[in-house]
């Protein structure tokens, strides 16, 4: 396979297009509760939000394919686990992704300033869209790497489980508190999420020091953590019935 084909091939696998889609629903999940609240739809806001969102999300990808590259090599991938496995499979350096993930953040750092200053991007998106951009790269790599540290479970879950949906809020305007709230059982999910997807790894991740909470805790600490968690799902879902 031609060298550039190879590389386009690891660029568009590393992205992970079918995250960045469900990313793209999380945000528009926001926007739909905030709308269902009062806020004004505004298809050029939502436009520009998303335009900004989605390269500052594929960065926060390739960084984690970068710094999981000795895990990746190491573990069996699922369908869930094991990040894309482009980069293990091409023979390319580990930097070619590292160097995308700058240039993606680059573009969304470019787009984000050029709609706040056109007034398509309200300054409490510009600060959502920060956090998320700060906080997904500081799961995986210095000098936080907070995945190394017990906690990158619960700064996943923060920023797919909150932060997303405030951001799809905040673009038009809406209450972050209703949608925070509103968004509360999806933190869970997620929190159980990374459970499930951290589980097979943990013996990769625990050769090349990542301490998540699948390397941290024994498998009964993990089973009473799931069913905290679950219960309030599982009543909720009772509930709405």
């Amino acid at each position: 396979m031609p060298a550039w084909r190879t590389l386009a091939r690891v660029l568009f696998k590393a992205s992970r297009p079918s995250q960045l889609l469900l990313i793209a629903g999380v945000y528009a999940l926001g926007a739909k509760i905030a709308l269902a609240k009062g806020a004004a739809f505004s298809a050029p806001a939502l436009a520009a939000g998303l335009a900004a969102l989605l390269p500052v999300a594929a960065s926060v990808h390739y960084v984690n394919e970068y710094a999981d590259y000795e895990t990746d090599a190491l573990t069996e991938r699922t369908p869930f686990s094991g990040g894309s496995g482009a980069l293990p499979e091409s023979g390319l350096p580990r930097v070619v992704v590292l160097r995308a993930a700058i240039a993606a953040l680059a573009v969304g750092t470019a787009l984000t300033a050029a709609f706040f200053v056109t007034g398509h991007l309200p300054v409490r998106g510009v600060a959502l869209l920060a956090v998320i951009a700060v906080f997904g790269w500081q799961y995986s790599v210095r000098p936080l790497a907070l995945v190394r540290r017990g906690v990158g479970e619960l700064d996943n879950a923060a920023l797919g489980g909150l932060a997303l949906p405030l951001y799809g809020a905040a673009v038009l305007g809406g209450r972050l508190w209703v949608v925070g709230l509103a968004s509360v059982p999806f933190f869970l999910l997620v929190v159980l999420n990374l459970f499930e997807v951290h589980w097979p790894d943990r013996e990769a991740d625990a050769a090349v020091g990542k301490r998540t909470l699948a390397v941290r805790w024994s498998p009964e600490r993990l089973r009473t953590a799931y069913r905290l968690g679950y219960r309030p799902l599982a009543g909720a879902a009772g509930t709405a019935r």
